[in-house]
């Protein structure tokens, strides 16, 4: 069946190798800078951002630039596709969207350029679900209904272990960092209209991942859910997480284990986890 639609994500939703190959799925790699070195993202060994982030080397992250984006549309238009929907981290967090229209300005097929206001698997869940509907020979319009639908439905839920992280990239003030620290307190922390908002406070590690667990739970809902589960220097628990989702879950359809982008990690910080549920009925 030819493809009507091409799919253009980036790389911070999490979108395992294996599925983005079988789907036709490219993905732009957003930028980072440890140090002096700068890279595209997935060049970047966890293990040794987090030592560098321990050791307070800086840590920048950057979007694509727009003539990453021009060639992937290029691609996709010389074969043939009548239109590229292009779905990025939101713009309350990344520039990667403006770049994307600089470069949609200059293809001669329709590019819609969506800023999904998530990042992460949860993002990531519904560029697959689009995927899925494009392979399946989905109009444009019928892509569109199918993307719309599950970035509505789709909720992140991240638990960070420390707050220094959010602190230094300015997602949270200095005395609110202080505070969480001096008293153990860890946030789970919701993307809310395109940016990190703060959910529960509990103290310490487990009470905070069990308010994480039962808000993912009461967001999954009783019908049939994609689940993921992405850490930064924290797989042992993520698995826990993962596990404790998966066993009180009614339908799980899809189940994700994945180390998050670097470009989370670098706001997040080593411990840190997120938590995906997207609702896959429609």
């Amino acid at each position: 069946m030819r493809r009507r639609v091409a799919i253009v994500t980036d790389s911070t939703a999490s979108v395992p190798l294996d599925v983005a190959d079988r789907l036709g799925i490219s993905i732009v790699q957003l930028e980072l800078t440890v140090g002096d070195e700068q890279n595209d993202e997935r060049r970047v060994l966890h293990p040794q951002m987090a030592e560098a982030m321990r050791n307070k080397v800086a840590v920048a992250t950057s979007p694509p630039p727009p003539p990453a984006f021009y060639w992937n549309y290029a691609d996709a238009a010389a074969s043939g596709v009548e239109a590229i929907i292009s779905i990025h981290i939101s713009e309350g967090m990344s520039q990667t969207c403006q770049s994307a229209r600089i470069a949609a300005a200059e293809i001669g097929v329709p590019v819609y350029v969506v800023d999904a206001r998530l990042t992460g698997l949860s993002l990531g869940f519904p560029v697959i679900a689009a995927a899925e509907a494009a392979a399946a020979g989905a109009t444009p319009h019928g892509v569109m209904n199918v993307l719309d639908h599950r970035l509505r439905s789709t909720t992140q839920l991240l638990y960070v272990d420390t707050l220094e992280y959010l602190q230094r990239s300015g997602r949270i003030g200095r005395a609110q960092a202080w505070v969480g620290e001096a008293l153990s307190i860890k946030p789970v922390l919701i993307m809310k209209d395109g940016v990190i908002d703060q959910l529960h406070k509990a103290i310490g590690p487990e009470r905070a991942l069990r308010k994480a667990v039962a808000t993912a739970m009461e967001r999954a809902g009783q019908g049939p859910v994609d689940v993921g589960v992405e850490h930064f220097e924290a797989a042992d628990r993520a698995k826990q997480v993962l596990d404790a989702l998966c066993s009180q879950l009614p339908q799980v359809r899809r189940v994700t284990l994945e180390e998050t982008s670097a470009i989370i990690g670098a706001h997040t910080g080593p411990g840190a986890l997120g938590i995906a549920v997207s609702p896959a009925s429609f």
